[in-house]
């Protein structure tokens, strides 16, 4: 049996997309839902029709800024004393950035690697710990398919990819034996408001239809490999397909063929700031 089942379950980012889509899917399974977010109305609402669809379910709400040590330190604090911890911790709160490196503000840049390295190594750490004293529980990193690959313009966010990539991989190895298991899940494009704060679009294009899957179907197949115990998972199959040719091509060739496009990229990236400018 999963450790879902019967549990208590944490989802970061829960306020929206791929996180709400998850509290959703797992409401029916566990015992209690730890719904964490910035968005202290969203998350209200998505508890209050939680529990109005599951009487037996019990739903708390942490309004949480993750970027934020000293606010991580007392939601962890406050979990603990509620509720002992969780069973299983989906660490899905992320954030993106399309730009060249050296265009993007470095506060932006302080603030994605707060969230989406330090926030969920800081979640994994703690919670990590009792569930391999009660050698039973499991977390879930929803990453990117950009934790496999690499593409200009999205330096810094591929790097924090990367790292959960790394971190996910390298736990999945010490965790063998314990009881707890570790599966990291890197959609390719999905349909969220996640674009909406990568930054402005200069490449002026959008995401072909037949890439894109819905928030639901990402979770769905997120949820199904966690229950299988599966290390690494790429939800749909265009973007597996995709992610998996991509990844196992040469590094070299992989530098040289987007190499080649960032030219295009940074004459693209400059108009677009010059024409925003003279606005």
């Amino acid at each position: 049996m999963s450790a879902i089942d019967g549990g208590i379950v944490m989802v970061t980012g829960a306020s929206a997309g791929i996180g709400e889509a998850l509290a959703t899917q797992l409401a029916s399974r566990a015992k209690v839902l730890i719904l964490v977010a910035r968005r202290r109305d969203r998350l209200e609402a998505l508890a209050t029709k939680l529990k109005a669809t599951h009487g037996n379910l019990e739903v708390s709400v942490f309004e949480c800024d993750l970027t934020s040590g000293t606010d991580r330190d007392r939601m962890v604090k406050e979990v603990d004393e509620r509720h002992g911890g969780v069973d299983v911790l989906i660490n899905n709160a992320g954030v993106g950035d399309m730009s060249l490196f050296e265009l993007t503000d470095w506060k932006k840049l302080d603030m994605m690697i707060a969230l989406n390295v330090t926030a969920l190594t800081h979640l994994t750490h703690h919670f990590v710990r009792p569930m391999i004293a009660k050698r039973k529980g499991g977390i879930l990193n929803v990453s990117s398919g950009f934790g496999l690959v690499v593409m200009p313009a999205f330096s810094t966010y591929c790097a924090t990819k990367h790292y959960v990539t790394g971190l996910t991989e390298g736990l999945a190895m010490e965790l063998r034996g314990t009881g707890v298991t570790i599966t990291q899940t890197c959609p390719g494009p999905v349909k969220t408001e996640f674009v909406a704060h990568v930054g402005d679009n200069f490449l002026g294009q959008d995401t072909p239809s037949f890439i894109e899957i819905s928030a639901e179907k990402c979770a769905r197949q997120s949820i199904a490999a966690f229950d299988r115990k599966i290390v690494l998972t790429i939800p749909g199959i265009v973007s597996a397909m995709g992610t998996y040719i991509g990844a196992a091509l040469p590094r070299w060739f992989r530098r040289f063929f987007f190499g080649l496009t960032s030219g295009a990229l940074r004459n693209k990236q400059m108009a677009a700031l010059a024409q925003k400018s003279s606005r």
